[in-house]
Parts: C-alpha cells; sequence; structure tokens
C-alpha cells in the first residue's frame, strides 16, 4: 500500500470530513511511497525517528507536531527543526501527522485507547463536545484513587491533583491533550466532578478547582500529562491498523512523558 492510500483509510474513520487547514498532512518524505511498515507514535521525537527507522518503518504516522512552528508546515531557521528535518530525510522515511480525525470519530479514537487501558467500570456518555467523554462510575471514587489507578494502569509517573481529594465522586470527564478552555467549562458544569486533562491553564482551571474545593464544591481536577493523557489512544490505533490491514507491518513506538524527575 501507499502512504496516501493508508492515511486515506483512516481519514474515512472521521465523521467530518471538511477540515479547513487541517494538520493533518505529510510532513517528510513521498506521499506515493510504497509501505510494508508502518511506525506508529504520539511524538515523533528524534530518538523515535532513529528507532522507527533502523526497524525499517518507510512511514511514520504521528499525532503531535513534529516541528516547532505555527503553522507547522512553515518553513523554519530554528537549529532544532533543521536537524530534525535533516535527520528525517537522512532515513527517507514519509511522516504523516493523524492527529484532526481521529477526534472527530464515534467514538473519539484517542478516548477509546485511553478508557479501555483505564479500565473504569461504568456507563460512558460520549459528548459532542470535542474530545469529551464522561464516565459514569458504577461504584464512587476519590480523585486520590482515580489518580492512583491512572498513574499504575497508563504508566504515568505523576498524576497532578487540583481540588478536591478524598471526597467520593461518580462522574469523571475524559478531555484529553490540550482542549484550552472546554476544561474550564466542563469543570464548571454543575454536574461535573473529575475532570482529567493532559495539560492545561493551571493560574485559571487549576485554581477553579481549588477554589471551589475550598467552598465546598465536589470538584477536582486531575493533570495527566500531555503524552500520558493520548499515547494509548495512539497505540490503540496503530492496532487498528493492523486489524484493517493484516498484511501491514505495524509498530508502535513509546516517545515517553517530556517530564523526568528528581527521584
Amino acid at each position: 500500500m501507499k502512504v496516501t492510500e493508508i492515511m486515506k483509510d483512516l481519514f474515512s474513520l472521521a465523521y467530518k470530513e471538511d477540515f479547513p487547514g487541517t494538520c493533518d498532512t505529510c510532513k517528510a518524505g513521498d506521499p506515493e511511497t510504497d509501505v510494508t511498515k508502518a511506525a506508529v507514535t504520539m511524538f515523533a521525537t528524534p530518538e523515535v525517528i532513529r528507532q522507527a527507522a533502523e526497524w525499517g518503518a518507510q512511514l511514520l504516522i504521528t499525532h503531535e507536531p513534529t516541528y516547532h512552528t505555527v503553522p507547522e508546515d512553515m518553513s523554519s531557521d530554528d537549529i532544532v527543526d533543521k536537524k530534525k528535518k535533516s535527520l528525517l530525510e537522512q532515513t527517507g522515511m514519509a511522516l504523516f501527522r493523524f492527529h484532526d480525525h481521529p477526534h472527530y470519530t464515534s467514538p473519539d479514537l484517542i478516548a477509546a485507547g485511553e478508557l479501555e487501558k483505564m479500565k473504569f467500570e461504568g456507563t460512558l456518555e460520549y459528548t459532542d463536545i470535542f474530545d469529551c467523554v464522561r464516565i459514569h462510575l458504577d461504584s464512587p471514587m476519590t480523585p486520590v484513587e482515580v489518580a492512583a489507578a491512572i498513574e499504575q494502569r497508563l504508566g504515568i509517573r505523576h498524576v497532578r491533583i487540583c481540588g478536591v481529594r478524598d471526597l467520593p465522586c461518580q462522574v469523571v470527564s475524559g478531555m484529553f491533550g490540550a482542549p484550552g478552555n472546554i476544561v474550564l467549562e466542563e469543570l464548571q458544569r454543575p454536574e461535573s466532578q473529575i475532570v482529567l486533562v493532559g495539560e492545561t491553564c493551571e493560574w485559571l482551571i487549576g485554581e477553579y478547582a481549588r477554589d471551589a474545593a475550598q467552598l465546598g464544591l465536589r470538584k477536582a481536577l486531575l493533570i495527566m500529562g500531555h503524552v500520558g493523557s493520548e499515547r494509548d489512544g495512539m497505540e490503540y490505533i496503530a492496532r487498528l491498523l493492523r486489524e484493517r490491514h493484516p498484511r501491514l507491518d505495524v509498530k508502535y513506538f513509546e516517545c515517553g512523558e517530556v517530564y523526568t524527575y528528581t527521584d
């Protein structure tokens, strides 16, 4: 299969077809390249690029930006972008971003992968809010219990907690990645209790959760880190691609969390 055929098939999973200015484009290499090995990752770091090339991939599919300009397709004189571009050119791989389309599937493919790994028992509520899925837990859990379960099951080093810690809650809203101020809107809903997010505005949304808790409201914001909140979605997509194209060799490459710690 060619790169364009693989990506067209993945794009067909989205219920939204019109993406003006979509970031889901080929960022490196030839989109007409024949592919027998497809690598999938969350962030195409230099280490991931090297590992995928060593494995023999002709295509690397990434969820988040590879370059650091805005928009990403702009020419950049930044030394990091230039070195990364040179590295990709040396590998000969095609690199394709897959970000917009997986967030407009039903269910959201990223959320589906995260929730499958979390294994919380309850009823799922799919919303029409971008990247928002709610879990109505069968048995209430405290924010500390939810955070501990996420750390263990998703391999996240630290989940930060803003707001209440020890009050049992029944509604968990998953808003993965960096959805922006819609996280605040979700947290402000009277029915909302625990909101999961990858990264967010600490001075606004984190402090809202803290204020809410100190005023007696059952509100908590759990910050998972961007990579930790979406990488299992990309691993899910790798498995989906493997199932849809059994003759294609597909491998997920872990980029790791962006943070390191003192211990």
